[in-house]
């Protein structure tokens, strides 16, 4: 009988846990990407790109705050797979989190696409839904390798600051602050070499919705934040030097450790 409660109530947190992170991946993947779509090029009052920067960390600062004491507040499968690599998260938890935030990310992707339909003169083919790319495809013409180094760079650094932020002995309460900022920053830089992807499941639904290209182009969006977010899990576990941490966003302990 005990077995059987335990059972039941591991597997209500993890529902908790991957609900939570499914919530919060649609919520970064529709403000972010959406306002890209809506608001960037918007007649005389768009955006630009620091808005579309702006509204990634936006999304990140409010649901680590939300949802960061529920599931840790991921939202991304290079940061749940640099966690687990820096010895944060715990292994068998991966697959669901990763399983969950792609899924959100292509809902996101298509209700994005529903919504942009409802414009006069909406072109799919022309806007692109905020598909990253690489040559041709790229905002400013990078090369498939200048895309891959800053991919891996830029993922590389959010992991770095994600990890030092949740640390025991960082302020407490600001984690989600430079964590929003620093995805800010990675934007301002990446937007006009590959619009940014640094996030596999943030890069897969606008790729399905566009197909083509996109989808051909998906690749470089899964591989190179894999392992910068790798690189940047093993890097701080050995620039810190010290046991294992709750891999909350807001660095507070998660429910499975």
């Amino acid at each position: 009988m005990g077995h059987a409660v335990e059972f039941r109530e591991a597997l209500m947190s993890m529902l908790s846990r991957v609900s939570a992170e499914f919530i919060g991946t649609f919520w970064l993947v529709f403000g972010g990407v959406g306002s890209a779509v809506y608001a960037a090029a918007f007649p005389q009052v768009g955006i630009g790109f620091l808005g579309v920067a702006l509204a990634f960390g936006l999304t990140v600062v409010t649901m680590a705050y939300s949802i960061g004491h529920i599931s840790g507040s991921h939202l991304n499968p290079a940061v749940t797979i640099g966690l687990w690599v820096g010895g944060r998260f715990p292994r068998h938890d991966v697959v669901p989190y990763v399983a969950a935030q792609v899924a959100a990310g292509i809902v996101a992707a298509f209700f994005i696409y529903g919504i942009a339909q409802g414009a006069p003169g909406f072109d799919l083919a022309i806007k692109g839904l905020g598909a990253n790319g690489y040559g041709a495809h790229s905002p400013g013409g990078y090369s498939l390798t200048s895309a891959l180094i800053a991919e891996i760079v830029l993922t590389f650094m959010f992991l770095i600051i994600i990890m030092g932020s949740t640390h025991r002995k960082a302020p407490a309460g600001f984690a989600p602050l430079a964590i929003g900022l620093a995805l800010t920053l990675i934007h301002l830089i990446g937007i006009p070499i590959t619009n940014t992807s640094v996030n596999p499941a943030r890069s897969t639904g606008p790729a399905l919705v566009v197909g083509g290209w996109a989808l051909q182009q998906l690749w470089l969006f899964w591989l190179a934040p894999l392992i910068g977010g790798a690189l940047g899990g093993l890097a701080y576990r050995a620039l810190s030097q010290e046991l294992p941490e709750p891999p909350a966003i807001t660095g507070e302990p998660h429910p499975t450790t």
